[in-house]
């Protein structure tokens, strides 16, 4: 007679599951929100021109006109960035361990995700660090393009959503391809703004079986905005010359087209993999580097709302 009290040595007290656990990732932003340069094949810096526009002037009869240059200037974009990831496994791991084969390929996995994370990381933070560096409201034709949240808390308003609007009315912004990438804190402000009544309409009742996003993006579109949420927009202290907060820094762009994006890109090494075998300590060695470099084009056609990054 077999009992488990007399067959312990059969019983394995531990098991070993065959399903491993994976980290949690959140939606990426395409790579259609910034302009990828192209002819910025070698060297560190690059140059871009740009033109100003014109004013006219009266004119009567038999008068000369006044001769006037165009403004013209230029914006330039740097390789500034330098990221890499390097790890191996030993022979001996791959003697006595298992599912070892499957533990690489999540491993290279995960750093092809972290680098595309700090990529948009660094994307979200260069529009910001302009803003954070000085205590002005950036007005274009009279309209601000820094919102500091005066509202109880710093958090969010509509109101900012139709400022925002105005400002980029005003500086002849096009109205297609305007998007808004916020924290998360500002989608469960939004959601609380829908109250259930007896009679819900149909936007109203979508929200309140779901939120306001699905998947990170908005399930609308808001004043000509369609937003977006990201949980890697910049944190830091801004002032607009009326309010002051430390918050995140919620961005406003239009993407319509290459000529419209604020912001640009290039990069002088896509991220790879290369490997080598480290025959002293038998292992297998993997290295991945990339480099690429992030700058402002315009500030036209870029907004920036700070709001608190946690009350809503």
């Amino acid at each position: 007679m077999q009992l488990t009290t007399n067959t312990t040595a059969f019983i394995e007290a531990e098991q070993y599951s065959d399903f491993i656990l994976m980290n949690l990732h959140d939606g990426m932003l395409p790579g259609a929100f910034y302009r990828n340069v192209t002819d910025f094949g070698s060297g560190t810096t690059l140059h871009i021109k740009t033109i100003g526009s014109v004013t006219l002037q009266e004119a009567e009869e038999d008068a000369p006109l006044t001769y006037n240059p165009i403004e013209s200037g230029e914006v330039t974009l740097t390789i500034t960035e330098y990221k890499g990831d390097a790890w191996y496994v030993t022979d001996d791991l791959r003697e006595d361990g298992t599912n070892i084969d499957r533990l690489m390929a999540e491993r290279a996995a995960e750093s092809t995700r972290a680098y595309q994370e700090i990529v948009e990381t660094d994307f979200l933070k260069t529009p910001a660090l302009l803003y954070e560096a000085s205590s002005d409201p950036f007005n274009i034709n009279g309209q601000p393009h820094l919102i500091v949240s005066g509202e109880t808390n710093d958090v969010f308003a509509l109101s900012h959503l139709i400022q925002m609007r105005l400002s980029f009315d005003k500086a002849n912004v096009p109205m297609e391809g305007r998007v808004f990438i916020c924290d998360p804190v500002v989608e469960a402000t939004l959601n609380g703004l829908v109250t259930i009544t007896h009679d819900v309409t149909p936007f109203g009742q979508k929200i309140l079986e779901g939120g306001m996003s699905r998947g990170m993006r908005f399930v609308d579109n808001l004043f000509g905005w369609d937003i977006i949420l990201s949980n890697r927009l910049y944190n830091g202290s801004f002032n607009d010359g009326t309010n002051s907060a430390t918050g995140v820094a919620n961005l406003f762009m239009c993407i319509q087209d290459d000529q419209v994006k604020p912001v640009m890109y290039a990069v002088r090494r896509q991220p790879r993999v290369e490997g080598e075998r480290n025959k002293d300590r038998r292992r297998d060695e993997f290295v991945m580097t990339g480099r690429y470099g992030f700058g402002l084009q315009r500030t036209d056609s870029l907004g920036c709302l700070v709001t608190s990054a946690t009350i809503f």
